[in-house]
């Protein structure tokens, strides 16, 4: 392994003044070393995949597994050894991934998502009516952003109303690189032993909701999910049904508050509008991680069994090759649904429907109602998320009229 002196570190810090503009080094590495090594803030060193197609390939690659795919590679405290828990279906490979991965998918298609766009909307109208009592300004991230993707993924998988702003909180700290492994751990046990809780009532009491389905389906085909399985993957399904929305939701209002001549494409194209705002911002900042499970070749280098690799899937949505321009939002992009922001291969995102419905009904629904929207600060004033794996920013003052 290269000596982490001799090593460059990971590219995390982004252009100044250009909030949604990755690392800039990315585009030079594209051109010249598209798979680099690079020392990694969990302490090993991996190879850094930077152009489109070689991120695809290394998503696709089944060789590569997606045991650190919780972007452990930048949190100091990483625990590289760390044993994959049961129902984890980001971590787990191959037979045990497509078991978990069968089951939810499902409850994911484009038919029962669609299904939800009404109470979506309601949901969103419902926001901004409150929004919109208030005297002129808000904060688009906790009066619009966080709650909609939050009460939706909940309601879809029947987590009680009163324990929602718990989770919210609880989460929040799961996806951050600066909590303490302490704050880290407390988080983790107690959002555990509240959807322990919850399993044991949907046994008893089932819904119509996800979770009392999963159990049901379990029972009936003689392959049911343990406690372990279903508490690990309900903590899966709800940070990731949440976290990446509301940060897509906030960072998109924020660039079409700076680019109004846009909101028009949005109110008119919003299913292609929402592609291109996907690829554009790329929320998952610092990469999806795999592990080599044997020997490799990835965009002509030899990649060693035992080696990590981080697919920056934030580089590979702004490859000049595929999107011309990519530096640029643009509405009448070709094919911008090639995109890798919900990843590739077999751990595609299995929520990805439902992001989009949120997105598009969001913004929709946001500029239709509110056009004179406006940034109530100086943009440079703004804390956007560094430090967290899904970035975004945290607090987004609004005025309007």
């Amino acid at each position: 392994m290269t000596a982490a002196s001799a090593t460059p570190a990971l590219p995390t810090t982004r252009p100044a003044g250009c909030p949604f503009d990755p690392p800039g080094s990315y585009g030079e590495l594209r051109e010249t070393e598209p798979v680099s090594r690079v020392r990694c803030p969990a302490g090993m060193d991996a190879w850094l995949v930077t152009r489109y197609q070689d991120v695809r390939a290394v998503l696709a690659d089944r060789a590569l597994s997606s045991r650190g795919a919780s972007s452990v590679h930048v949190n100091p405290n990483a625990d590289l050894d760390e044993e994959v828990s049961p129902g984890s279906i980001i971590q787990l490979d191959g037979a045990e991934h497509s078991r978990l991965r069968k089951k939810v998918i499902a409850e994911f298609t484009v038919r029962r998502v669609e299904a939800l766009r009404g109470y979506v909307q309601e949901l969103v109208e419902s926001h901004l009516d409150a929004m919109l009592a208030k005297p002129g300004q808000a904060d688009l991230v906790a009066d619009f952003a966080l709650p909609i993707p939050s009460l939706v993924i909940c309601e879809l998988l029947g987590v009680p109303y009163a324990d929602r702003s718990r989770f919210q909180r609880q989460s929040g700290l799961l996806v951050s690189t600066d909590a303490t492994p302490e704050e880290g751990k407390q988080a983790y046990d107690e959002l555990s032993a509240l959807m322990a809780e919850l399993f044991t009532d949907k046994r008893r009491n089932p819904r119509d909701d996800l979770f009392s389905r999963l159990i049901s389906r379990g029972e009936s085909d003689g392959d049911p999910l343990s406690t372990e399985e279903l508490v690990v993957l309900g903590l899966s399904l709800l940070v990731a049904g949440h976290e990446t929305t509301a940060n897509m939701i906030a960072l998109s209002a924020l660039v079409l508050m700076e680019q109004p001549a846009q909101r028009d494409v949005v109110l008119a194209r919003p299913e292609r509008a929402v592609e291109e705002l996907l690829r554009y911002l790329s929320v998952v900042q610092f990469g999806v991680l795999r592990y080599a499970t044997s020997d490799v070749e990835v965009g002509g280098r030899a990649v060693k069994a035992g080696e990590w690799l981080v697919a920056a899937l934030n580089s590979a949505n702004r490859d000049e090759e595929l999107f011309p321009g990519g530096d640029k939002l643009d509405f009448d992009r070709e094919s911008p649904r090639t995109h890798v922001a919900f990843g590739f291969g077999a751990h595609q995102c299995v929520g990805q429907q439902l992001a989009r419905v949120e997105l598009q009904e969001a913004l929709t629904r946001l500029f239709r109602r509110v056009p004179g929207l406006r940034l109530s600060v100086p943009r440079e004033s703004l804390a956007f998320k560094h430090n967290t794996l899904v970035y975004g920013v945290r607090e987004l003052p609004v005025a309007w009229g």
